[in-house]
């Protein structure tokens, strides 16, 4: 296909998730749901018409990566209304608030494909795939319901953060047993201490050369200072990406490290329409990976473990915001803000498919997926009802902590 019409394709793309946003906004909902929705309305499944191809076979790719693209943004503009100090601070709440969150969600995926007689290599997919939320949701959350300067968000990102060393060891291991049937123990480990480091390294370094930072980014001209900008973010995270630390990672400690400088507020305005650009491309191009005609078979297969990661995040949530000393207000968002599942779910699996493992996993992951993608942002929009209709059935707000540090947390 040529060029001119590869710049069609894009065109419909964008008219397309236009259309999604303005429908959303006329019925007041969350607009990530629509951008998938209307990308799984189109794509190779799809019908045509001579020059208006909503297959999206040529431009597939470009589309892709500009997804990609918007993850990082999205990962970029989180860490800037955030700050590295707060982080740094919360280091032993969050490494405590991670750990309750993994082994509560892997745990109940793994009893989950246990039960219903799936074998060893197939547990361990489906295990990956509940366990890991999907950060390009949760940022898209965080920034639309303006809960940035929550005290709760620190933990949020925590988690994150900490997901991402376990994402690390745990693709290590089940590709090796996957993909050739051997898992290197030294490997595993190495690929942990490794992404636990790049971590640390570049928020402790980041913060010693914020003066280094304020004189080199007082540039006058826009364009510069953004050139700038966009070669430090894109140099890290793709370098990120070359040690296996998921590159929205890097963006994220971009973003952390930049919000300590004094140019914050600049970097925010110029960069926010290159976000909500961006950001809508990366939930339409998940939109166009899932085919509806295949989900059938994986209903209630897909319920069941939706019905299971509102459970674990809810419980994840209380627990982990009770080890920090936050209120049970702040612990229900926690939950509610990261019970969305995305692009690592749908990693693990392709890592199915390409080992050869059961062929129901993948419309069972896209199926999960997109309930989970479009409920993640709802219930956390209306987490004041929900805490409020918990509180008179379960009592909740005598869960919080006794030594309660951060009370009344706005929702």
């Amino acid at each position: 296909m040529t060029l001119e019409h590869i710049v069609l394709e894009i065109g419909l793309a964008v008219a397309l998730i236009a259309f999604a946003g303005l429908l959303s906004a006329k019925f007041k909902f969350s607009v990530i749901p629509f951008y998938i929705l209307i990308g799984m309305a189109v794509g190779p499944h799809s019908l045509h018409w001579g020059p208006l191809d909503l297959r999206f076979i040529s431009s597939a790719p470009l589309i892709e990566v500009l997804g990609r693209i918007g993850v990082l943004f999205l990962l970029f503009y989180l860490g800037l209304e955030f700050s590295v100090g707060r982080l740094l601070k919360s280091g032993r709440s969050i490494a405590v608030g991670g750990t309750i969150y993994i082994a509560i969600n892997f745990t109940l995926g793994l009893l989950f494909a246990w039960g219903l007689g799936f074998g060893l290599k197939e547990i361990l997919i489906i295990s990956g795939i509940t366990t890991i939320s999907s950060s390009a949701i949760a940022a898209k959350v965080l920034v639309d319901l303006k809960r940035t300067a929550n005290p709760e968000t620190e933990m949020i990102l925590g988690i994150i953060m900490f997901e991402d060393v376990f994402l690390a060891v745990y693709i290590s291991i089940v590709s090796g047993l996957v993909l050739s049937g051997t898992s290197s123990l030294a490997g595993t480990i190495g690929a942990a201490l490794l992404a636990l480091g790049f971590m640390l390294v570049v928020l402790t370094a980041g913060r010693r050369l914020v003066p280094l930072l304020n004189r080199w980014l007082a540039i006058r001209s826009s364009e510069l200072f953004l050139l700038v900008i966009f070669a430090i973010l894109f140099l890290v995270a793709g370098f990120s990406e070359t040690i296996h630390v998921a590159e929205a990672i890097g963006a994220l400690l971009v973003g952390l490290v930049l919000a300590e400088t004094e140019h914050r507020k600049r970097i925010e305005q110029l960069i926010l329409p290159f976000r909500d650009f961006f950001g809508a491309i990366f939930f339409f191009s998940f939109g166009l990976t899932i085919d509806p005609y295949s989900l059938g078979g994986a209903v209630w297969f897909s319920l069941g473990a939706v019905l299971l990661t509102l459970l674990g995040n809810f419980a994840a949530g209380m627990w982990a915001g009770r080890t920090a000393g936050l209120s049970p207000k702040a612990s229900v968002n926690i939950g509610m803000t990261i019970v969305a599942r995305g692009e690592f779910s749908i990693i693990m699996a392709n890592l199915a498919k390409a080992g050869g493992l059961l062929p129901v996993i993948q419309p069972f992951a896209a199926l999960y997926v997109l309930i989970l993608a479009v409920l993640g942002p709802l219930l956390s929009k209306e987490t004041k009802r929900i805490y409020s209709l918990l509180d008179r059935t379960l009592k909740v707000s005598k869960w919080g902590a006794k030594s309660q540090t951060k009370e009344n947390e706005a929702l």
